[in-house]
C-alpha cells in the first residue's frame, strides 16, 4: 500500500484537481440523490405486491435465469442474481469507500476516526442486545443482525432536505459512521450467516485475491485485470457458501491507491501542456489539423489520467451506477411485502417488535452514549460546528436501516412469512427514525457556545 503522501497532497489543491482530490462532497451529493430513487423504488415495490398484481410480483423475483458462458453456466432466481450479484457490485463500492477513508477520510487517523468508530460500534452492539432480549427462546433471534445496520442513502438523503442548517461536519461524521456500520455488517455476515462451506471453492478465490494484491504491490494498474479475476473470484465464493457480497469488499482492498504523479507535478504538466497548446496556432481553427494542439490535449489526457489512482476512478464511475440503479432494483425486489395479511401480527410479534426497538431506540442511545463517553473521556472531540442536539438527531437518523438491514433478513430468514414480518418491522423502523430524526435536526440551531465548550 502506498503511504498518504502518495494519495494525497500536502498543499490546498489547484481547483482543477479538487473533485479528484476531495470527493466527499460528490459522494454526498450521489448518495442523497440516490436516496430519492431508492424512496421511490420502495413506494413501487410496497404498491405492486399490495395490489390486484401481487402475486406477479413474487413470480417474477422467483423466475429462474441462467448465465451462460461457454460450457458452464450459473442458475439462480432473478432474486438471489441480485442479492448475490449486482449487491457484489454495491459491496465492492462500499469496499473503495472503506478504503479510501482509512487511507485519506475521516478514518484515517486515531482522534478522527474513534469518535465515529466508537459510535458505530455502540450503534450496532446496543440494537442487537435489544433485539436478542426480545426474541430470545425462539428462532426469531436468528436476525440479531439485522438491526444493526444504517442505510446511508437515505440518511444523507434527509441531511440533503435540511439543506444548510446541518454543519459539514455532522456529514461528515454520519458518513463515516455509516461506513464502519458497513463493516461490522459485512464481518457480521461473513462470520454469522454462512452456513456450509465449500473449502475448495473458498480456498481458491483466497488465492486469486491474494494474486490481486500482489498485482497491486507490483505496479499493475489495469482495472480490466482486476475486473476478470474479480469475477472469477466472484463464481469462487458464490460455489464456496460464502456470502458473495464478501468477495465484493475483499476484491476492493486490493484496487490499487497510489497515484503516478503527485499534484504538484500535474499542474506542472498541465500548465506546460495548456500553454503548448495556446501558442499552437490560431484561435478557432480546427485541432484535428494541428499537430501542436493534438499532441498538448494527449500530454494533458496522459496528465488527468497519472494524477487519478485506480481506487478514485473506480469509486467515482461505479457510485452513479450503485446510487441510481443497483440499490433502486434492489430495494424494487426486496421491499414488496403483503402488509394486509401480516400487519396485526407484526403489531405483536417479537420479531417485528425487536427490529423496531433496535433500530429506532438501540441506534439513538448506543450512538450517542458512547459518542458521549469518548467525548467525555477526552479520546476524541465533536466535529467543528456539531453540538449535541446534532448527534442526537443523527443517532435517530441512523435507525434508518433499510438496505443492508433487508440485505441481512434475506440472509437470516428462509422462511418467507418470517421475512415478511422482518421486512415490515424494518419498513416501519425506517421510517419512525427517520421522521424523529428529521424534526430534531430541523430543530435544532447552531451549537451553544457553552455546549460547545462542554462537549470539548
Amino acid at each position: 500500500m502506498s503511504s498518504k503522501a502518495n494519495v494525497i497532497p500536502t498543499r490546498q489543491p489547484h481547483p482543477g484537481v479538487t473533485r479528484v482530490l476531495t470527493p466527499f462532497r460528490e459522494f454526498a451529493h450521489t448518495e442523497a440523490s440516490g436516496g430519492i430513487l431508492l424512496f421511490i423504488a420502495t413506494v413501487v415495490a410496497l404498491v405492486w405486491a399490495n395490489s390486484p398484481w401481487g402475486d406477479q410480483y413474487v413470480d417474477l423475483w422467483h423466475a429462474d435465469a441462467t448465465i451462460q458462458l461457454g460450457r458452464y453456466g450459473m442458475t439462480m432466481t432473478l432474486s438471489h442474481w441480485i442479492n448475490d450479484g449486482l449487491m457484489a457490485i454495491f459491496f465492492f463500492v462500499v469496499g473503495l469507500e472503506i478504503k479510501r477513508e482509512f487511507l485519506v477520510g475521516e478514518l484515517s487517523s486515531f482522534r478522527q476516526a474513534i469518535l465515529p468508530i466508537a459510535a458505530a460500534a455502540g450503534g450496532a452492539i446496543l440494537p442487537a442486545a435489544i433485539f436478542v432480549a426480545l426474541t430470545i427462546g425462539s428462532d426469531n433471534v436468528r436476525g440479531w443482525g439485522v438491526p444493526m445496520a444504517t442505510d446511508i442513502a437515505f440518511a444523507l438523503g434527509v441531511l440533503a432536505i435540511l439543506g444548510s442548517r446541518i454543519p459539514t461536519g455532522l456529514k461528515v461524521f454520519l458518513t463515516a459512521l455509516a461506513i464502519v456500520d458497513d463493516i461490522l455488517a459485512v464481518l457480521v455476515i461473513a462470520i454469522f450467516y454462512t452456513d456450509a462451506v465449500e473449502w475448495t471453492y473458498l480456498f481458491a478465490g483466497i488465492g486469486i485475491i491474494a494474486l490481486l494484491m500482489a498485482a497491486n504491490f507490483v505496479g499493475i494498474r489495469h482495472i480490466a485485470v482486476y475486473a476478470i479475476l474479480g469475477i472469477v473470484v466472484w463464481v469462487a465464493f458464490v460455489e464456496s457458501g460464502i456470502h458473495a457480497t464478501v468477495a465484493g469488499v475483499l476484491l476492493a482492498l486490493t484496487i490499487p491507491a497510489r497515484t503516478r504523479i503527485d499534484v504538484d507535478q500535474y499542474i506542472d504538466r498541465s500548465r506546460v501542456a495548456i500553454d503548448e497548446f495556446d501558442s499552437a496556432g490560431e484561435h478557432g481553427r480546427n485541432v484535428l489539423t494541428n499537430h501542436r494542439h493534438l499532441s498538448a490535449l494527449q500530454d494533458l489526457e496522459t496528465a488527468n489520467e497519472q494524477v487519478q489512482s485506480p481506487m478514485q476512478k473506480l469509486e467515482h464511475n461505479l457510485h452513479p451506477l450503485v446510487a441510481f440503479l443497483i440499490v433502486p432494483i434492489f430495494a424494487l425486489a426486496n421491499a414488496g411485502v403483503s402488509i394486509g395479511d401480516n400487519v396485526e401480527e407484526a403489531l405483536t410479534s417479537s420479531l417485528s417488535l425487536g427490529i423496531v426497538a433496535g433500530l429506532v431506540l438501540g441506534k439513538q442511545i448506543g450512538i450517542t452514549l458512547v459518542a458521549w463517553i469518548m467525548v467525555r473521556a477526552g479520546f476524541s472531540s465533536l466535529p467543528d460546528g456539531v453540538g449535541w442536539r446534532h448527534i442526537y438527531g443523527a443517532a435517530c437518523l441512523a435507525g434508518i436501516g433499510f438496505t443492508m438491514s433487508l440485505f441481512i433478513a434475506d440472509l437470516a430468514f428462509i422462511d418467507e412469512h418470517r421475512l415478511a414480518l422482518a421486512k415490515i418491522g424494518i419498513l416501519a423502523a425506517s421510517i419512525v427514525a427517520g421522521i424523529i430524526g428529521f424534526i430534531l435536526l430541523r430543530l435544532s440551531t447552531s451549537p451553544n457556545p457553552n455546549e460547545e465548550a462542554a462537549g470539548h
